[in-house]
């Protein structure tokens, strides 16, 4: 990835920044070891150091390049003609994936629920996302399946072990020969896509807590995990018993493989380095996760749990967006001067680092009332603000690749630099785990079967009562929306819910600048986010705004 010598004549360059490699991504980033601290990670401080330098080593770039320019291939059958329904991948993505494992990105707060665990957890996520988002896929999916896993023992007790393992192996083996795992989600059919009730795949009853499954699934992420959570409509002894959760291993413990047909891989707008695949279920064995009939409920929390995953991502990637923007424009000159230091550009990439740094601290906030000792305020401000800011930030995160990506210029537009690669992955984010419409009802769902989460919201929101006037007239409005959608019929509150949603997570990101950043910072999305006359695009900034000051935070 470096640059040799250059030859002369017509080839000579100049005035181009050189690569961004061999840098601590962790110390550069001071707004996160900052927030880090404050949400109680601090104690993790010198192994994320140690991420920092590896994600922003030439090696970690170069295999985050290469897992996209080499995608996953499928391999139906062997050379005879048996199933062989196995996915093959570049080594590179091997290498990336299990450094991810190796530093507890999967499911360290699980393994050792010390306090600030879920903090530390998610920025060791974000740091890796940041480099290389595809891998942080079946990452999130194996940290979130074990909340599903917990409350079924006769599934738990021998997988939660293998789940919370530093160790990888990519082949497809018996539990006797593989003690680590990674979990995978098979959920989504044609017919149905979030509404999962609709589902028709069939399980039914074999014995014990073992079901024989039939169906096809339309998206099914990661397909080479060792096991996956599915939904299925069950019936035991002649008896519909609903949609139900069920655990399918890819090998059985006798040691076959389960039936498990790939039919064919997705062709993606990004996510490249990660495999989605159709599968289809025939005679395939799948273990009961919770009660039968119960499946939605068994994977609600689950579900929360992706979901905070999807705005660390876009909060990762907001932050790569940030770093390559910012370093383009520190190493350019143009009409005689560095691009950092003329103002049209500087107020655009302090505009992108305010957006950064906001989804960041959401993110963390969130992790926070995670944590397994979290308080009954944030268990029940997670019901809400985990919906909030899912639809907010991950919506927000494709313009703010584009706008980086222009500062970057021509160069931004190829894909020999990575904002190209960050501005298609962004775009799953607001997808994956419910796109906008589904997150904006579950907001509704949230506040009208779950009073305490409104609760809480409007406490959190309260707490910073009296810092700026903007953010107390619009923290105002949104808890008078709030208290009044019990009133509302259904059609006008379902019209109503991106609005207030946005709402929503536009005061809660205020109130968590307002607290965790200096006030220039604070000051600065404040007047760009709830001002009268704020802009539609980035780099349109209240007046007398510090750029400088915003931008020597990056």
């Amino acid at each position: 990835m470096g640059r040799g010598r250059q030859p002369g004549g017509t080839h000579i360059v100049d005035n181009q920044p050189p690569w961004r490699v061999d840098v601590d991504e962790y110390t550069l980033n001071g707004p996160l070891g900052a927030a880090v601290a404050r949400f109680g990670g601090g104690w993790a401080d010198a192994e994320l150091r140690e991420i920092g330098r590896l994600v922003g080593g030439e090696d970690f770039q170069r295999d985050a390049t290469l897992a996209h320019t080499h995608p996953p291939v499928a391999h139906t059958f062997d050379r005879w003609g048996f199933r062989l329904d196995e996915v093959e991948y570049d080594s590179s993505y091997h290498r990336v994936i299990g450094a991810a494992v190796a530093h507890g990105a999967h499911t360290s707060a699980w393994a050792d629920p010390r306090p600030g665990a879920a903090v530390a957890r998610a920025a060791t996520f974000m740091l890796f996302a940041q480099v290389e988002p595809g891998h942080a896929c079946p990452i999130s999916m194996t940290h979130a399946g074990v909340a599903s896993l917990q409350e079924s023992p006769w599934v738990a007790d021998d997988w939660l072990p293998r789940l919370y393992s530093r160790s990888y192996d990519p082949r497809l083996l018996p539990a006797s020969e593989k003690p680590s795992a990674l979990i995978g989600m098979a959920m989504t059919e044609k017919q149905g896509g979030s509404d999962v009730r609709a589902n028709r795949t069939t399980g039914v009853h074999i014995s014990g807590h073992s079901y024989q499954l039939s169906g096809h699934k339309w998206f099914c992420s990661a397909p080479m995990s060792d096991a996956f959570l599915v939904l299925a409509q069950t019936r035991r002894d002649g008896r519909d018993e609903g949609l139900s959760c069920l655990f399918v291993p890819r090998v059985l413990p006798h040691g076959d493989r389960n039936v498990f047909r790939i039919q064919r891989l997705k062709d993606k707008l990004g996510n490249r380095s990660n495999a989605s695949a159709e599968i289809e279920f025939d005679g395939t064995v799948g273990m009961l996760l919770g009660e039968p009939g119960r499946g939605v409920r068994t994977i609600i929390e689950m579900v929360q749990r992706t979901r905070l995953d999807c705005v660390l991502g876009t909060a990762a990637g907001m932050r790569q967006s940030v770093a390559e923007a910012l370093w383009h424009a520190r190493g350019r000159h143009a009409f005689g001067e560095l691009l950092v230091d003329q103002p049209a550009m500087a107020a655009v990439l302090a505009d992108l680092a305010l957006e950064s740094e906001a989804a960041m601290l959401t993110g963390l906030r969130l992790a926070q009332a995670f944590e397994a000792d979290a308080s009954p305020h944030d268990v029940a401000l997670r019901r809400l603000a985990t919906p909030v800011a899912k639809y907010w930030v991950c919506k927000r995160g494709p313009h703010h690749a584009y706008e980086a990506m222009e500062c970057l210029g021509g160069n931004g537009y190829t894909e020999w630099f990575p904002l190209a690669r960050r501005f298609r992955e962004q775009p799953v984010m607001a997808i994956w785990e419910g796109s906008g419409n589904v997150i904006a009802l579950d907001v509704l769902r949230a506040l009208t079967r779950d009073a305490d989460s409104a609760d809480a919201m409007a406490a959190e929101l309260e707490s910073t009562a009296g810092a700026h006037p903007l953010l107390d007239a619009h923290t105002r409005r949104t808890v008078a929306l709030l208290r009044s959608i019990g009133d509302a019929d259904a059609g006008s509150a379902q019209a109503g819910a991106r609005r207030l949603t946005e709402m929503l997570a536009l005061a809660l990101q205020a109130s968590l600048m307002v607290r965790y950043a200096p006030d220039v910072v604070a000051e600065a999305f404040i007047g760009a986010r709830l001002g009268d006359d704020r802009g539609a695009q980035y780099g349109v900034l209240p007046g007398g705004t510090d750029s400088a000051a915003i931008l020597a935070r990056h």
